[in-house]
């Protein structure tokens, strides 16, 4: 399949030619799952042990529980195609640039490249933590809860939907400063509002961090503390970009 050809910035096409595009780029990055999702399937048994390493050593003793005919397969498949989107959403994210790219003049495109990578640089960051540092402390604290009381079983669909719900939660939230500088570059925010209305935002933060995957204390204060270290550093980040913002409006203005 011959890729699409990326337009420059104020060339013109028409209105099929831009559908014919934009097929072609959706066509291109359901293959690239595809390829994604099939590679996965292959390493399936790397990926499954890779999964259940945050569990606690006598829950992996054990094994986890299925309760059904076709749940080892289809829960095996899910995972796999959660993966192979993982593998491709870089090149579906390129896709969507191509596709969109020529909208943008070519100095805004490379600052907007630069933004691109800093967000997945986030994303891989608050996976990264999530796998390491989140989950091994939730697990452990949910899986010995009472266990005396009970004969604590795990069974496979709520394990790896848990999983999976904490690490795209941690990878989503990470991209906070992404989010605070959007704001403030489109006007409905400013640096000096968030440094004086710290408490609120601190306040807005907490309940967010309620409200991600993970019911007990243990999850939720460390899903937590990542998000008002992320705030803090987007209230300093943003009055950096501001001044930055300003220079340069103030240079093209002088330029004129």
């Amino acid at each position: 399949m011959r890729l699409p050809r990326r337009l420059r910035h104020g060339e013109e096409a028409t209105l099929v030619e831009h559908l014919d595009e934009l097929r072609a780029r959706i066509i291109v990055s359901l293959v690239a799952v595809i390829i994604g999702t099939t590679v996965a399937f292959i390493f399936q048994h790397r990926i499954l042990h890779a999964l259940n390493g945050p569990l606690p050593a006598k829950q992996r003793e054990q094994g986890i529980l299925t309760l059904g005919v076709v749940e080892p397969f289809l829960i095996t498949f899910k995972i796999c195609l959660w993966a192979g989107l993982g593998l491709a959403f870089p090149f579906v994210l390129w896709q969507l640039w191509g596709f969109l790219a020529p909208a943008v003049e070519e100095r805004s495109q490379r600052i907007l490249v630069g933004f691109v990578a800093f967000a997945s640089a986030l994303l891989a960051i608050g996976v990264v933590f999530g796998y390491y540092v989140v989950l091994p402390n939730a697990l452990k604290f949910l899986t010995t809860y009472n266990d005396q009381a009970f004969d604590i079983r795990i069974q496979a669909s709520s394990y790896y939907s848990f999983v999976m719900l904490v690490l795209v939660g941690m990878g989503v939230v990470f991209e906070l400063p992404i989010f605070v500088l959007a704001l403030v570059r489109l006007g409905i925010l400013s640096s000096y509002r968030l440094r004086h209305t710290r408490r609120i935002g601190y306040f807005i933060i907490c309940c967010v961090g309620v409200a991600l995957p993970g019911i007990d204390p243990v999850t939720t204060t460390i899903e937590t503390i990542p998000l008002l270290v992320l705030y803090e550093g987007s209230i300093w980040l943003a009055v950096l970009m501001e001044r930055y913002w300003e220079r340069r409006a103030t240079f093209s203005f002088d330029s004129l």
